[in-house]
């Protein structure tokens, strides 16, 4: 059965360009948090932040005067504004995650966007019925980039396990089995440091 695919409510930073406009929208954020019973431990602090955008709006004064240096010394004050903006941005979501069913409500609270993302659970290890009777299809969690996989079934309970060839994916497939019978399948990961241990095996009935 294919994995069901949920939404995971996402806090958005639509950052304007123009620094007096980014300005404007930082502090808005700084007031939706300020007081806000959502947000008892913001971080970074709200000081912190709203010091960074006193600051990228002193040195955005000076590069309108374009004094020699100033406009190199305003992007580096927005770099950092952005920075901690985006900091702030971590920790609304982190409120929002552990609250699903208020998320978009609480994100919101923060004047800041709301996007949804669709996301697909992790594979379970599991094994379903193969294409033709007498077969089945193995699909494991990806343990890694560079991983290759063991497997094994055994017909006797477990007592004897016969080896499949290695792949580079998580999953294989197996046939020639007895339809009506049950066997056990495991697997393991190996890695560039070694073989992980086997899984706990699987009992599937085939088909």
């Amino acid at each position: 059965m294919p994995s069901k695919i949920t939404h995971r409510t996402v806090a958005v930073l639509k950052l304007p360009i123009p620094v007096p406009e980014l300005i404007t929208y930082a502090r808005a954020i700084i007031a939706a948090m300020s007081n806000n019973k959502n947000f008892q431990t913001p971080s970074p602090p709200l000081l912190e932040v709203g010091k960074s955008i006193d600051d990228l709006e002193a040195a955005e004064k000076i590069a309108q005067l374009r004094t020699k240096g100033a406009a190199l010394a305003r992007n580096e004050k927005r770099t950092t504004a952005l920075a901690k903006l985006d900091l702030l941005k971590g920790y609304v979501q982190s409120v929002a995650d552990a609250s699903p069913a208020s998320a978009a409500d609480i994100i919101a609270s923060a004047s800041m966007q709301v996007r949804k993302v669709a996301t697909r659970p992790k594979r379970a290890f599991e094994v379903r019925p193969g294409p033709v009777s007498g077969s089945v299809k193995i699909l494991v969690p990806s343990a890694a980039r560079r991983v290759s996989y063991d497997w094994q079934y055994a017909a006797d309970g477990g007592s004897t396990w016969t080896q499949l060839p290695t792949t580079l994916q998580a999953r294989t497939s197996v046939s020639a089995l007895q339809p009506g019978s049950t066997y056990e399948f495991r697997y393991r990961a190996v890695t560039k440091t070694g073989a992980g241990d086997w899984s706990a095996p699987l009992s599937f009935k085939v088909q």
